[in-house]
């Protein structure tokens, strides 16, 4: 396991238990021994509003990150998803998307299975590589709005 899971592993931890997150930059890159712009790095990619969650970031030395995850009716989060993908994504940020709306009740997990399938690599394989993204992104948006 490497540092960046095990940063996002005792984040997710504290999330699970208290329901936010709130830590020192540098006291979290003191307990883990690295560099305080490896937890940056954790937070921007595993804990950004895609993926459903808030960070509020006070910088100073008595600053402090605190991390929340958005908590919204089920049509409201469709809604954001639906708008937040787009005229085209990436597959990560896809993928990204789906967790968040099954983690929301917004789809079942079995849902989301069907969705990533049919926006995956594989099943868009025969669409050009230059357009790849925007059929991602017209798949995935009509898949999610006839899930309600």
């Amino acid at each position: 396991m490497g540092i960046s899971d095990m940063i996002a592993g005792f984040i997710s931890e504290m999330l699970e238990n208290e329901g936010y997150a709130e830590m020192q930059r540098s006291e979290l890159a003191q307990r883990f021994n690295c560099v305080p712009s490896q937890i940056n790095y954790v937070i921007s990619t595993r804990f950004s509003p895609e993926h459903g969650y808030i960070v509020e970031s006070r910088r100073g030395g008595s600053g402090y990150i605190r991390i929340t995850r958005v908590q919204s009716p089920a049509k409201q989060l469709l809604m954001h998803t639906v708008n937040a993908i787009g005229e085209e994504i990436d597959l990560k940020t896809a993928l990204a998307l789906l967790s968040n709306a099954c983690y929301g009740g917004v789809i079942s997990e079995k849902e989301a299975k069907y969705i990533s399938t049919a926006i995956g690599d594989n099943a868009l394989k025969p669409v050009p590589a230059d357009i790849r993204n925007e059929v991602r992104a017209n798949i995935l948006k009509h898949m999610l709005i006839i899930s309600i």
